[in-house]
């Protein structure tokens, strides 16, 4: 089961996608994926979210940052953590994965040339910085769980990879 398709035509559509991710700004929670549904009943308006990770620290942000725009908008606000199915990368934007390379973050690739990648086996992952592939992993963890560190070995910067999830 993927999430279900937000219609863009939805009054709570372009409140969720104006909410950053709390861990990596340029991205909103909509572009991030983790917003399973979004529906209006009345006027209180119900969304389901999904955490990348389990324990993942940036939800109770999310929900809390959620619930403030909703009120802020004049909508009563429930907010549902949904563990099943798990949040794949899959369902992160093309938009969203693009702005992720934008601001040096390398975005996910496909699941085979991760495992590859952070096995050590592949030099696959395309720098951010200057689009070389002579990279190397540095560390199977970055600055969160959900990241691993690569080094470009061509113009010499470090990044962050978003790991790929399915």
């Amino acid at each position: 089961m993927k999430t279900e398709k937000l219609d863009i035509h939805n009054k709570l559509f372009p409140i969720l996608k104006a909410i950053p991710d709390p861990e990596i700004p340029v991205l909103s929670i909509i572009d991030l994926g983790v917003v399973r549904s979004a529906k209006l009943e009345d006027n209180k308006a119900k969304v389901k979210i999904t955490p990348t990770y389990s324990g993942c620290p940036a939800m109770d942000v999310i929900g809390d940052d959620i619930k403030k725009a909703l009120k802020d908008n004049g909508f009563e606000p429930s907010v549902e953590l949904i563990l099943s199915p798990a949040w794949t990368t899959d369902w992160m934007t093309e938009e969203g994965k693009a702005a992720l390379k934008k601001y040096g973050i390398a975005p996910p690739m496909d699941a085979t040339s991760d495992k590859k990648a952070l096995l050590g086996e592949a030099k696959v992952i395309p720098c951010p910085q200057c689009e070389s592939t002579n990279t190397k992993l540095v560390s199977q963890f970055a600055s969160t769980a959900c990241k691993a560190m690569f080094k470009c070995e061509d113009c010499e910067e470090t990044f962050d990879y978003f790991k790929c999830l399915i």
